[in-house]
């Protein structure tokens, strides 16, 4: 298997991959909201959805246009507005959207997917679309500034880009799988509000692409939490236009292993800076839950740990209160023992541990505290009887979450 090595990279990084972003006023007044990816060649593609039952008109018409459309060549996103409870008219801006796109663009309507991430229950101008499209059209370029702006564009609550890029080799020829994500608030997946757009040149089936995507999301985008609501919006688009001129992966083997860790090192790099940029955050918060029976229940475990608004509060406060974490283990639907869990607290500060064997450790609450200071911290928890893991993701709870979600529509 050979290297992969991480770049400074993002949807144009792949061979055949162009991006922009512009502003079209579609809510905002002074930035770029709305985005375009586009392939030049056919690109097989697989998604990711909301398993909320308030779908968004862009969740239900791509869910569509994924399941039956040959091939994909662009996405259209646009930021400020979710398209989410507009019903049928919500709908036609998604079709009109596709319709006008495949215009400018030359490629059939069903090649078209479509994006929205914003506010619920208004109405996306049409005109304002229309027109975001044909500047999209004049501006789109596979340089690394354009992928810049496009993940610019569909930014909301975000304060910082979420990119990554890599490349590696199957087959002699070099491979590379660019992503760019956004998500700050209502995130807690279940496939946020998440959009995750993949781009690859690696030549692949879409029946392996979509094994790839539904093999390694449960354990990385399905992974995060940053306030437990499950968005309406909540996307994960992979395309892949074969460019790299590989050979075609069409089923398991050396080959889609190789594809299967680079496309897990960018999913996972993507959702775990979505979870550090958490509206209000200071702090990732990491748990990772080792020795237990079995994945499922290692993954019930971390997940209701990192999503306790009470333990999210005590990193937040550097408040070494253990029990918190244990409480939140206990009612996560997994069966242990607490006799024999061993908790510890690990950040760049050093590693302590607070409880072992059914009860507390004598630590100093002092070391405790400047351990859990940093602005990534990990809560290691040990159940002692098996050989399963599970990591998940989240961010500590701050005053500034209430504040910014209080004022989200001013």
């Amino acid at each position: 298997m050979e290297d992969i090595v991480k770049t400074d990279g993002s949807v144009t990084a792949a061979k055949g991959f162009k991006a922009a972003g512009v502003a079209a006023g579609i809510k905002y007044t002074d930035r770029r909201d709305m985005a375009m990816i586009f392939s030049e060649a056919p690109a097989t593609v697989a998604g990711m959805f909301t398993s909320n039952v308030v779908k968004a008109a862009p969740v239900k018409y791509d869910m569509e246009i994924v399941k039956s459309s040959p091939y994909v060549q662009a996405v259209i996103a646009n930021s400020g507005i979710a398209n989410a409870a507009t019903s049928a008219q919500g709908m036609e801006v998604c079709r009109k959207t596709a319709e006008h796109a495949a215009k400018v663009l030359g490629i059939p309507e069903n090649a078209v997917l479509i994006g929205s991430t914003g506010v619920i229950g208004e109405q996306i101008p049409m005109d304002k679309v229309t027109a975001g499209i044909d500047e999209l059209a004049k501006q789109l370029s596979d340089t690394r500034q354009a992928a810049a702006d496009a993940e610019a564009a569909i930014m909301t609550t975000d304060t910082v880009p979420k990119e990554i890029a890599v490349t590696f080799t199957i087959g002699g020829k070099t491979v590379t799988i660019g992503g760019m994500s956004k998500g700050s608030g209502m995130i807690h997946p279940n496939m946020c509000t998440m959009l995750a757009y993949i781009c690859t040149d690696c030549n692949i089936s879409k029946e392996m692409l979509d094994l790839a995507a539904r093999t390694d999301i449960p354990d990385t985008f399905n992974m995060i939490s940053v306030d437990g609501d499950t968005s309406t919006n909540d996307t994960y688009l992979i395309l892949a236009n074969g460019l790299a001129g590989n050979p075609r992966i069409e089923s398991r083997g050396e080959d889609f292993d190789t594809f299967m860790k680079a496309l897990h090192i960018v999913d996972e790099y993507l959702a775990r800076n979505m979870a550090k940029d958490g509206e209000g955050a200071t702090a990732l918060f990491e748990v990772k839950v080792v020795g237990a029976d079995n994945k499922d229940d290692a993954k019930k475990l971390a997940r209701s740990v990192v999503s306790s608004s009470l333990c999210k509060a005590a990193v937040y406060g550097h408040d070494s209160n253990f029990g918190r974490f244990l409480c939140a283990m206990g009612y996560s639907g997994a069966d242990f023992d607490p006799e024999k869990v061993s908790l510890d607290y690990e950040s760049r500060a050093g590693s302590i541990r607070v409880f072992e064997n059914g009860s507390k450790k004598a630590y100093s609450e002092e070391e405790a505290g400047r351990i859990l200071s940093e602005d990534e911290v990990t809560v290691m928890i040990d159940m002692h009887s098996g050989n399963a893991a599970a990591t998940a993701w989240g961010c500590d709870l701050s005053y500034d979450y209430v504040k910014i979600n209080a004022d989200y529509r001013s």
